[in-house]
C-alpha cells in the first residue's frame, strides 16, 4: 500500500466583505464532567481560531459556570447532569434539540464513561442527522456496542489516539498495519477515520494522507481536544469531511511546529497551539507545504 497519496491540501476561500457569523458556521460541542471541563472548553476555543462563526459549548449543568469562565466568545449551554456531575441520560432531548440549529457537532472530550453515557452517546451517534466530529470519551463509549458504528444518523469524522483505537477494535494494531486498519474501519464505519499519533492518519476507508507536521511537544494533555475544535470548524466553513479532517490534521500540526520553534517540546502545552493557528493558517496560504 502507497505511503500517502500525496493530495494537494486544500485553502481557506478569501471572506467576501458581506460576510457575516452565519456564514461561517455553528459548531456546537457536547462533552464535559466534573474534573474534566478544560477539554470542551478546548474544543470551543480551537473552534473559534479555527473561523467557526459561531460556538456554543453544551455541558453537564454542574460544570457550566467552569467553562463558561475560560472564554467569553462562546456561549455554553446547561445540560442535566447526575450526581457525579456527568451528562444525564435526560440531556438526549436538549441536545438533539440545539444539534438541529448547529452545522457541526463536536461530541465526546471529557465527558467521562458510564453506562448511561454509552446509552446517550449512542443515541446521539444515531440520531444526530448534522456532521459530527468524534473523539475522546464519546469514542470509548461507542467502543462496545459494534452495532451502533454503522448506524450514523448524517457524517461523521472518528478521531481516535492509539488507546481508543484498541478499544474500537479490539486490540492493539502494529505500526505496519495502521493504514490497513484505519481504511478498513473507515470503510465499514462509512466514515472518516482520524488515527493520531506520529504522522497522523486521515483516511476516508478510500483514500488516505500521512499528515507530515507535528512534533513530541504536542504530547500532552488537551491536544487533541484542539485538534476537534479544528476540525470541526473547517467542516463547517464548507470542506468536505475527508478534506476538513487532513487540513486540519495539517495546520493542528503546524502550529505546533510553531509553537515549539518559540517554546521548545518540553514546556509547550495544548492551550499554546491557539496562539499560533493565525500564523499556521498565514504559512499554510502562502504554500510553504
Amino acid at each position: 500500500m502507497p505511503d500517502s497519496e500525496q493530495t494537494p491540501l486544500p485553502r481557506m476561500a478569501p471572506r467576501a466583505a458581506d460576510s457575516h457569523k452565519g456564514t461561517f458556521g455553528t459548531v456546537l460541542v457536547v462533552g464535559g464532567s466534573r474534573g474534566m471541563t478544560g477539554a470542551p472548553a478546548l474544543v470551543g476555543m480551537a473552534a473559534l481560531r479555527g473561523g467557526a462563526g459561531l460556538v456554543r459549548v453544551a455541558v453537564p449543568e454542574a460544570c457550566l459556570e467552569t467553562v463558561a469562565a475560560f472564554e467569553p466568545c462562546y456561549t455554553t449551554v446547561p445540560l442535566p447532569d447526575d450526581p457525579a456531575g456527568r451528562l444525564h441520560s435526560a440531556a438526549a432531548e436538549a441536545v438533539l434539540e440545539q444539534a438541529a440549529a448547529a452545522s457541526v457537532v463536536a461530541l465526546g472530550p471529557g465527558l467521562g464513561r458510564s453506562e448511561e453515557l454509552s446509552r446517550l452517546v449512542g443515541r446521539l451517534y444515531r440520531e444526530v442527522p448534522q456532521p459530527m466530529v468524534v473523539d475522546a470519551d464519546g469514542l470509548n463509549a461507542l467502543a462496545g456496542q459494534e452495532d451502533v458504528w454503522a448506524q450514523a444518523g448524517g457524517p461523521r469524522i472518528l478521531t481516535p489516539h492509539p488507546g481508543e483505537f484498541a478499544r474500537w477494535t479490539g486490540r492493539k494494531t502494529p505500526p505496519e498495519q495502521r493504514t490497513t486498519a484505519a481504511m478498513q474501519r473507515a470503510a465499514q464505519c462509512g466514515a472518516v477515520v482520524v488515527l493520531k499519533g506520529h504522522r497522523t492518519l486521515v483516511t476516508d476507508g478510500k483514500r488516505h494522507d500521512l499528515n507530515p507536521t507535528g512534533n513530541p511537544g504536542m504530547a500532552t494533555g488537551g491536544t487533541g481536544d484542539v485538534l476537534t475544535g479544528l476540525i470541526a470548524a473547517l467542516w463547517c466553513q464548507g470542506f468536505d469531511a475527508y478534506d476538513a479532517a487532513r487540513l486540519g490534521a495539517y495546520l493542528h500540526g503546524l502550529a505546533g511546529d510553531l509553537a515549539a520553534e518559540e517554546l521548545g517540546h518540553v514546556s509547550l502545552i495544548a492551550r499554546d497551539l491557539l496562539d499560533y493557528f493565525a500564523d499556521a493558517f498565514e504559512v499554510h496560504e502562502i504554500g510553504d507545504q
